[in-house]
């Protein structure tokens, strides 16, 4: 497994590339700039998305039906997978490899997947970004969590927990 500082490099080797310098990280943009395709579409059950990798031709698919802060993290979690993970083979009417991003890949029990999710918190949320934002305040109290939630365009949850890694602490 990655440890985090080679994930912060790798992240900021595609923000550089995509000339991102300030919030909120646009993923589809990234998504593009590596070559891959990112389609919508409603997907059933608690399925957020796949990165498929078909022949030639590699795509993002992502639940339309989620809240947009939840699909933009999907399409940072499926890059991180195009970026780190070869996926697994499956055998339908040709082979293919794919990555799930369902409600067992936010578990944190297999290693791909949890490096996909810091991944994407360190996409979304770049440290370079955020210390950068927390030095500009005088008080990280909850209207600035909100404030830098919006701003970042991810939940509150996510933006709390990405302070909390940081040493910021909010009350339930």
């Amino acid at each position: 497994m990655l440890e985090i500082r080679r994930i912060r490099e790798k992240v900021d080797h595609l923000l550089k590339q995509s000339r991102i310098t300030k919030p909120p990280v646009p993923v589809e943009k990234i998504a593009e700039n590596l070559g891959l395709d990112v389609r919508f579409a409603p997907l059933e059950g608690d399925l957020s998305g796949a990165l498929v990798r078909e022949g030639g031709e590699v795509y993002i698919g992502v639940n339309s039906l989620h809240h947009s802060n939840r699909r933009r993290f999907t399409i940072a979690h499926e890059i991180a997978h195009y970026v780190l993970h070869e996926g697994v083979t499956l055998q339908l009417d040709k082979d293919f490899r794919i990555n799930w991003r369902d409600n067992d890949s936010s578990k944190a029990v297999n290693p791909e997947e949890m490096e996909a999710n810091r991944f994407a918190a360190e996409m979304l949320m770049p440290t370079r970004f955020v210390v950068k934002d927390i030095e500009a305040l005088r008080n990280v109290d909850q209207q600035a969590l909100d404030a830098m939630a919006r701003r970042y365009k991810v939940s509150t949850h996510a933006m709390r927990i990405r302070l909390g890694n940081f040493g910021f602490i909010f009350p339930e």
